[in-house]
């Protein structure tokens, strides 16, 4: 079976990973030369230590990078199994994505969504057969989340449901099925988390650590919400919101005012080093 997964920001290149890791071929298409690079970079890192961790199968690292074949546009993907779309948070580049894969893909590729927040119905529109488009949200880091949220769009079909929970399996996950629906159940709820955390940062009720603190120490969570928001891309975290307050009018996805002013400097977690937290 061969998957294709577009774009190869951070989420992709991990989707890619895990793929590659359980013996599929992998076509990523990215067409920003700088992003490539990083990605493979990024991968030939991931996967020796995944080696030396025992993770995925413990593959030998040359044989997972052959399997990753990489092109800078869709229509040069060739002929795919399934297509996991992992672009950017941002409702216009997806349509944009959802509608070329339509005009190029074979007419029983199942599509699937990686979108935080946008519901499936939304995406599915942009193509002429909408059964076979579905979500497959990921949790950061991809390569060692033991679940992946199986989001069922209102028109996907049984077949592309049964062949997306198969693949989900066949990396080592559990699929959890959920319906359609801005933030599907995850992001639904741990967004307003995360907003309404950084809100009492704004508020000067309490730092960032003590916060975190709270949620691990009183309530047993292995992470706090601006801890996870840190390893999920602050800049992730803001288009979701933006996207979930959009979608459902509610004011509590709004960004506060901590979350902002660290997006705006370029704070976006430990991607960068820094965020609520600092990181090596």
């Amino acid at each position: 079976m061969t998957i294709g997964v577009v774009g190869a920001g951070t989420m992709g290149a991990g989707i890619a990973q895990c793929l590659a890791q359980y013996g599929f071929q992998v076509v990523v298409a990215e067409s920003d030369p700088d992003a490539v690079t990083r990605a493979r970079a990024d991968l030939r890192h991931q996967v020796r230590l995944a080696r030396l961790l025992g993770h995925g199968g413990a593959a030998d690292p040359a044989v997972v990078l052959e399997r990753v074949r990489w092109v800078d546009r869709i229509e040069a993907m060739g002929a795919l199994d399934v297509v996991i779309e992992s672009v950017p948070e941002r409702p216009e580049i997806k349509d944009a994505v959802f509608a070329a894969l339509d005009r190029h893909c074979a007419a029983g590729t199942v599509f699937a969504t990686g979108t935080s927040a946008i519901p499936v119905a939304r995406l599915a529109q942009r193509v002429s057969h909408p059964e076979r488009v579905l979500g497959l949200h990921f949790m950061n880091p991809a390569p060692l989340t033991a679940a992946v949220e199986v989001v069922r769009g209102t028109q996907t079909s049984d077949g592309a449901l049964a062949t997306a929970v198969a693949l989900v399996e066949a990396l080592g996950k559990q699929a959890i099925v959920v319906g359609d629906g801005p933030g599907f159940v995850l992001n639904r709820l741990l967004m307003q988390t995360i907003a309404a955390a950084a809100e009492r940062v704004s508020a000067g009720t309490a730092d960032a650590a003590t916060i975190d603190e709270i949620f691990e120490k009183c309530l047993g969570h292995p992470m706090g919400p601006l801890r996870t928001a840190d390893l999920i891309g602050l800049d992730n975290v803001a288009d979701t919101l933006e996207v979930l307050r959009a979608e459902t009018g509610d004011g509590r996805y709004a960004i506060p005012r901590a979350l902002a002013e660290l997006v705006a400097a370029g704070r976006f977690g430990r991607k960068t080093g820094r965020g609520f937290h600092a990181y090596r």
